[in-house]
């Protein structure tokens, strides 16, 4: 709510357009109570008319509004017609610091003549109105080209009720149900029934009855669907449907992300879920680039969120016997994990983002301006759970050929997938970056020569969890791998102490030896411990070596 310093012109016509449409309505319960009503095209102003001094305007702005809608009311002896705007601002949080957004309705009656049907089409003039000002004033990110949903938008909600807490049906019906019918959204529900149900029905839908396949879940079955439209024939145009994400399950790393993109203050659970809703309801379409990932025994792979191995691919896999609990799970696992710290052997190699700075500009400092968050802790590693042999740290370019990793798998992929078929279908698009997993790398990538690793993580989106700022410069389509390491050698307190500042993304401030940042193109992973898991978007894969390429773009996703 804020004050606006203009008052209305009174030679303006009542209930007409000038350069605003204006008019003079009552109060929802109260006859004698009466407003005037102001609509510029990016604002909905009301004023109480009264004859007391000091009166205030209350100013909607219309980029929060997602819906209007004209009705009459349920005595059919009342001659009048109602519209009620529906808007979701930011305002300050009652228990705690900050601001969320929260749902506040305008209801006005309409009883202009005696005639219902005048009154109905008044309403509905404004009504309409207000709907069209307040498509114009979506909320637009400077520099970021966006697209709309059509509409009316035609939506396939996909929940899975056994997400998170087994909560997504009712968070759906309690909080996004309400949102669709203020916002005009038509939606078919669709209950998932079992693992790969949504990637079997999106690998057959006629997507041509929808404009939007929207998720309410955890990032699992947004796993599910993304692959599904990569394995269908005409995976090019299937792979353009806007994708939205509602977060009903633990971890709701891209939730949190898109939520994040939109320049808005943290936020979690159903002030996350709100802030989702609202972004659907707007209908602002943006690209998200995918990763595509080999695996040793030929399958490939679509990934929008991250590849990990080590720590927390442990973590996420092993915490799932806490699902009950929600998204607490992630920090039990985590405590049970460093008491009985791994440590894993493997190579690691990737192709590094050459980045250029602009004249003038300076390369960031190789030290942080601030205390280290983490200087105070040992970094010498405590006596752990090993499950490979030590080997020594070194870091090498590969300028030489002996420097190159190469697969110790019999079941590599030997070949790159070539543009076509032979029928004359594009097949799914081409690594052009990725030799086949038998085969070297090529010279102009870095090898992390055979090492000790606590965890490597790649991710393509800012949060790995509602509460972990992972990647702080990431966005959905910087076409980057943000490629992390921790190496051998860590111990428990730092480690702990890196995770505990990656809540506001400030690891990278911490100075710590061990962890390593870097922007790449692609990258390969060659586990030589015999025991591990590797996991993508938080699902299990195969263990054994993997590789990856970002595909910039490829995706569309909902977001603000």
């Amino acid at each position: 709510m804020e004050k606006d310093a203009s008052e209305p012109d009174p030679s303006r016509q009542r209930n007409g357009v000038v350069s605003v449409l204006y008019g003079e309505f009552t109060d929802l319960l109260n006859d004698r109570v009466r407003y005037s009503v102001s609509l510029t095209e990016s604002a909905l102003t009301i004023q109480k008319i009264s004859s007391s001094p000091g009166r205030t305007k209350v100013v909607f702005n219309l980029t929060d509004c997602v819906g209007c809608r004209a009705y009459r009311g349920p005595d059919s002896a009342d001659v009048g017609a109602y519209f009620t705007a529906y808007f979701y601002p930011f305002k300050r949080r009652w228990m705690s610091a900050g601001v969320a957004r929260q749902r506040v309705e305008q209801c006005f009656r309409v009883a202009l003549v005696q005639d219902p049907h005048a009154n109905l089409q008044e309403a509905e003039r404004w009504a309409c109105a207000i709907r069209d000002a307040s498509v114009l004033q979506a909320p637009r990110r400077d520099g970021v080209m966006y697209t709309e949903l059509r509409r009316p938008c035609r939506v396939m909600m996909l929940v899975n009720p056994h997400s998170g807490r087994g909560q997504a049906l009712q968070l759906f019906t309690g909080h996004i149900q309400g949102m669709l019918t203020e916002a005009a959204v038509p939606y078919t529900l669709v209950i998932t029934e079992h693992q790969n149900h949504a990637r079997e029905l999106v690998k057959k839908a006629d997507l041509s009855q929808w404009d939007a396949l929207v998720i309410m879940s955890g990032d699992g079955l947004l796993f599910e669907v993304i692959n599904g439209l990569m394995e269908r024939e005409d995976w090019q145009e299937a792979i353009q449907t806007p994708l939205g994400i509602l977060p009903g399950g633990s971890g709701n790393a891209l939730a949190a992300s898109v939520h994040h993109y939109s320049q808005s203050s943290p936020a979690w659970n159903e002030e996350l879920l709100l802030s989702c809703g609202f972004m659907l309801c707007k209908g602002l379409v943006g690209s998200m680039d995918l990763v595509s990932i080999h695996l040793a025994s030929r399958q490939r792979l679509f990934s929008f969120l991250s590849l990990a191995w080590g720590f927390v691919a442990d973590v996420d896999i092993e915490s799932e016997k806490y699902r009950h609990v929600g998204a607490i799970r992630f920090l039990m696992g985590t405590l049970v994990r460093l008491a009985s710290l791994r440590v894993y052997q493997g190579r690691l190699a990737y192709l590094p983002v050459n980045e250029t700075l602009p004249t003038g500009k300076h390369p960031p400092p190789s030290t942080p301006q601030h205390p280290s968050l983490c200087s105070s802790l040992p970094c010498q590693l405590i006596p752990n759970t090993s499950l490979n042999r030590n080997s020594r740290r070194n870091h090498n370019s590969t300028n030489s050929n002996h420097n190159t990793i190469t697969n110790s798998s019999n079941n590599a992929i030997t070949t790159k997938r070539t543009e076509t078929q032979s029928d004359g279908k594009t097949e799914e698009p081409v690594d052009s970056l990725l030799p086949g997993l038998d085969q070297p790398v090529p010279e102009s990538w870095t090898v992390v020569k055979e090492e000790d690793f606590v965890l490597v993580l790649a991710i393509y989106q800012s949060h790995l969890a509602e509460d972990l700022w992972t990647a702080p410069g990431a966005m959905a389509d910087d076409g980057l791998i943000h490629l992390f390491y921790v190496t051998a050698g860590i111990s428990r307190p730092a480690l702990l102490r890196l995770f505990l500042a990656m809540e506001k993304g400030a690891h990278l401030a911490c100075g710590c030896p061990h962890l390593v940042y870097e922007k790449v193109k692609a990258l390969r992973l060659e586990p030589i411990s015999p025991q591990g898991m590797i996991t993508v978007d938080g699902e299990m894969v195969e263990y054994g070596p993997v590789q990856a390429q970002i595909h910039p773009g490829l995706a569309r996703l909902i977001c603000g």
